[in-house]
């Protein structure tokens, strides 16, 4: 289903305020031209009587009763009646009734007269003998004052289309940076990723164009880490199947039980070292697609206790014993998920690389409106410059010992990152091992 129109939308409505305005321009200047011509009007009515007031005493001395000719066609539509002593008709227009046109005797009226209606002014002369009416048709006024609206009116009759042919060009001449832009889009190829030009572009589609240009920023750097996922997954797994490979053919060609054997179980182990690494690399990917959206409360404490219990037995085995001290309990807001894949994360790294006889320590500490989980060892520990890179992608210290996939540390700085934590790296107390803590905010 296609959307709306812009231009068509801009269009109507530009020519919709367009008429709106105009037509009530043109009612108020009906409305205010029907007042000031029916005053003129009236003022001709007012000027006709005073003229034949000045000439009553003089002219009608003589006179019987008499009516005036009519010299127009449109006489009809205007009669006058001179009676004297406002009782004898002594004069009238050849259309003029034999009664009053109007029931006043000074001053302006509407009246009707054989079913027509009348605008009259009655005034009486200087003299005070003969009283005057003059009177004019009101379908006369009525029928000006529809020219006078025809006029005003047939202008935007006319113009209107002229005026929406204009519009339309010049809504479309200022929609054209939008159709550029579509168009720029569409000639695009998928993989195109590049920021969009914003130098030419007005002020109003900036914020478009910028929004964009980080949509495929981000794209983009979807698409890099993706790739440089996928590349690092398959050169990681090529190592562990290489080697469950080498083992099996030792197993095949051994000519003794203890060869045979011996093999199988390093086929096993590195089936093992397998399983790890790819469900690191299922976790790295969980973690990527994971945001701390719908964060809520969490409890560090608890977090760290559960992750124990769950890595303890495989410690246990190993030799080595992992310490939480008690302590108050410390809340942060994030994704409790993610929080124990970190949390898992940091002791499974730790136990690893901690020798057998030795122990772990788990600590979670609050303090200046900073919240602190942090894992020490006492393993071999890593070198100054070694600290810069440990958190890097399928990364392994050259003299490591402790199998992995190099993506623990990664998966804790990714899930630090998600939350605004910072993770710190430094030596730990005994000065040989590593101390990994990510301090959150609150």
């Amino acid at each position: 289903m296609q959307g709306h129109s812009l231009k068509r939308r801009l269009l109507v409505l530009a020519l919709s305020t367009v008429v709106v305005v105009w037509v009530g321009a043109s009612t108020f200047i009906y409305f205010d031209a029907r007042e000031e011509f029916d005053e003129v009007l009236d003022a001709h009515l007012a000027q006709d009587a005073a003229l034949l007031s000045a000439q009553a005493a003089h002219e009608l001395d003589e006179l019987e009763t008499d009516h005036a000719p009519l010299l127009h066609k449109y006489a009809r539509r205007v009669a006058f009646q001179i009676w004297e002593g406002g009782k004898t008709l002594r004069m009238h227009s050849a259309n003029a009734t034999q009664r009053h046109l109007a029931d006043i005797e000074d001053g302006f009226s509407d009246s009707v007269i054989d079913g027509q209606r009348w605008r009259v002014f009655s005034a009486w002369d200087e003299t005070g003998q003969f009283l005057i009416h003059v009177a004019e048709r009101a379908d006369v006024r009525e029928e000006l004052a529809r020219d006078i609206a025809g006029n005003l009116l047939e202008p935007l009759l006319f113009s209107l289309p002229l005026l929406a042919l204009l519009l339309w060009v010049a809504v479309a001449r200022g929609l054209r940076p939008l159709d550029k832009l579509a168009a720029e889009l569409e000639r695009r190829d998928p993989e195109t990723l590049t920021p969009l030009d914003a130098d030419a572009a007005p002020r109003e589609v900036l914020p478009l164009i910028e929004r964009l240009n980080r949509l495929f920023a981000r794209i983009d750097s979807t698409f890099q880490r993706e790739r440089r996922f996928t590349a690092d997954a398959a050169h990681e797994l090529r190592t562990p199947v290489a080697g469950i490979k080498a083992q099996a053919q030792v197993a095949r060609g051994a000519t003794g039980t203890a060869e045979r054997n011996h093999a199988l179980d390093n086929a096993i182990l590195g089936c093992d070292r397998a399983a790890h690494l790819i469900e690191q690399l299922l976790t790295l990917a969980r973690v990527d697609a994971l945001d701390v959206a719908g964060a809520q409360s969490c409890r560090l404490r608890d977090i760290a206790a559960g992750e124990i219990a769950m890595i303890a037995p495989v410690a246990l085995d190993k030799g080595v014993h992992i310490e939480l001290p008690e302590g108050e309990e410390v809340a942060v807001r994030g994704n409790p998920e993610l929080l124990r894949i970190l949390t898992r994360n940091l002791i499974d790294n730790a136990v690893r690389h901690t020798p057998s006889g030795t122990s772990v320590r788990v600590a979670v500490v609050q303090q200046e409106g900073l919240a602190s989980l942090s894992v020490c060892d006492d393993g071999a520990g890593i070198s100054e410059q070694e600290m810069s890179r440990v958190s890097e992608r399928f990364y392994r210290p050259a003299d490591t010992q402790a199998g992995g996939s190099g993506l623990g540390l990664s998966i804790v700085r990714r899930i630090a990152e998600v939350h605004g934590a910072a993770v710190h790296f430094s030596r730990a107390d005994n000065a040989r091992g590593l101390c990994v803590a990510v301090t959150f905010r609150f």
